[in-house]
């Protein structure tokens, strides 16, 4: 799912000229400005669209044909907010995602028109388009009014000598009365002081352009764009996904795991007892060294599912919880490793069965890829969140690459609302800060 982002991008170090006299002569400006003079004649496109359509389909609707009227205006009203959201994507540097498409419960002109009149993003770009026209003209009508006066004004000094050259008067003319008092702006002082004024207009009006756009985005944002809980639904969707993905493929390598490891061993077991049994009368020797070797398989066997079993919840995390668990995977661990683990009670265990699994393969990738002499592993709580952070002293550079480890460990702690965090300059060692949701074990 996609969100507003900064307009403005990575903020510049203050530099010796004050921001707001900056203001006027930067892209973003004249960008936002170029928005709100566009303003004018897409709002009373999309206005003229929306009341048309709207009174129409209304009116229509004593008979059969006002529900396909309405249906239609609403569908043109979402076009219209596509082009509105692409409007302010290019220009006020705003990235608002699409409403959610239709999608009828069923083929049919019928079912389509019904779920585009059930569907509430579209009726609230029905409302984008209305309220937007009266806040389009008063914006428009200020910003141009001030924007331009004041450019005319501050610019005065190198146009008003039209004035003499060509309209015959001295300069630009405040006041006649048509007895011979006339005022003009012919002096220098007057000349001047008609600059200053016209900077003044210049910085206000590039104020109410920035302040225009911060409306602009509140609207296209809260109307255009999805709901609040339209994109939570999606994004709970999403993480459902990832976990039935993750879960299908723990079974996958589970089942790789029994099939090529202990059923491959427990098969050829099998079949060495049975050779020894039919060894036993004729050569007990080589019966009992039969017997001996399948005794060694069953002790290999019966580690590999026990590792296996640890692979899946390991027994020490049930029974005593993440601190002895932890310190045992870091003795497992071929770097140095100290565990700190500050908890005022045990998490849940969905919780604590995500925190040792993460750890358990970050720890992986410090042994094959980091060649750190230390490492550390610290977990505390905050608020309502579960912190998990692993520290080494390696090469650095780690990065979560598409379809990585990392990547997808950042998938999997997405889907229970939670955040992996990187941190890894080259040559410089890596921290990864793993957060998740806290919730207290519930005691059965």
């Amino acid at each position: 799912m996609t969100g507003p982002h900064d307009p403005d991008g990575p903020q510049p170090r203050p530099g010796p000229v004050p921001a707001a006299l900056r203001a006027p002569f930067q892209a973003r400006t004249w960008r936002e400005y170029l928005h709100l003079l566009l303003n004018l004649p897409m709002a009373i496109l999309m206005f003229t669209f929306a009341v048309t359509m709207s009174a129409l389909g209304l009116g229509l609707l004593i008979t059969f044909l006002g529900v396909p009227v309405l249906a239609a205006g609403l569908a043109g009203c979402r076009g219209l907010g596509a082009v509105e959201r692409a409007r302010a994507r290019a220009l006020l540097r705003l990235d608002v995602g699409s409403p959610r498409p239709i999608r009828p419960p069923k083929p049919g002109l019928l079912a389509w028109t019904g779920a585009l009149l059930k569907d509430g993003s579209s009726w609230r770009q029905l409302l984008y388009a209305v309220v937007h026209f009266p806040w389009a003209v008063f914006a428009f009508a200020l910003s141009t009014a001030v924007w331009s006066a004041g450019w005319s004004m501050l610019l005065y000094p190198l146009w008003h000598w039209i004035h003499p050259e060509f309209l015959g008067q001295p300069g630009l003319q405040l006041y006649a009365d048509g007895r011979g008092h006339d005022v003009y702006l012919d002096t220098p002082a007057e000349i001047g002081l008609a600059s200053a004024l016209g900077l003044l207009l210049v910085l206000v009006g590039s104020a109410l352009i920035r302040a225009s756009a911060h409306v602009d985005r509140a609207m296209v944002s809260g109307l255009l764009g999805p709901s609040r809980l339209a994109s939570r639904v999606w994004e709970l969707e999403s993480d459902r996904g990832t976990v039935v993905d993750t879960a299908a493929a723990d079974l996958r390598r589970i089942e790789r795991d029994l099939h090529d490891g202990a059923q491959a061993r427990l098969v050829a077991l099998a079949m060495e007892l049975g050779l020894a049994k039919e060894k036993l009368l004729e050569d007990p020797e080589a019966a009992a060294h039969m017997v001996d070797e399948a005794h060694n398989e069953v002790k290999v066997a019966l580690q590999e599912l026990r590792d296996l079993a640890r692979g899946i919840h390991p027994a020490i995390l049930t029974d005593r919880g993440l601190g002895p668990a932890l310190s045992a995977l870091a003795a497992r661990c071929t770097t140095p490793v100290t565990v700190t683990v500050d908890l005022p009670t045990r998490p849940a265990p969905a919780i604590e069965g995500i925190t040792y699994f993460t750890t358990s393969e970050l720890l992986q990738n410090i042994s094959k890829h980091a060649q750190a002499t230390h490492a550390t592993i610290d977990i505390w709580q905050t608020h309502n969140r579960l912190m998990l952070q692993v520290t080494d002293n390696g090469k650095g550079g780690a990065t979560p690459t598409p379809n990585s480890g990392l990547a997808g460990l950042a998938e999997r702690l997405d889907a229970v609302d939670g955040l992996l965090t990187i941190t890894s300059p080259p040559h410089n060692g890596t921290t990864i800060t793993a957060e998740l949701p806290w919730r207290p074990h519930q005691a059965d």
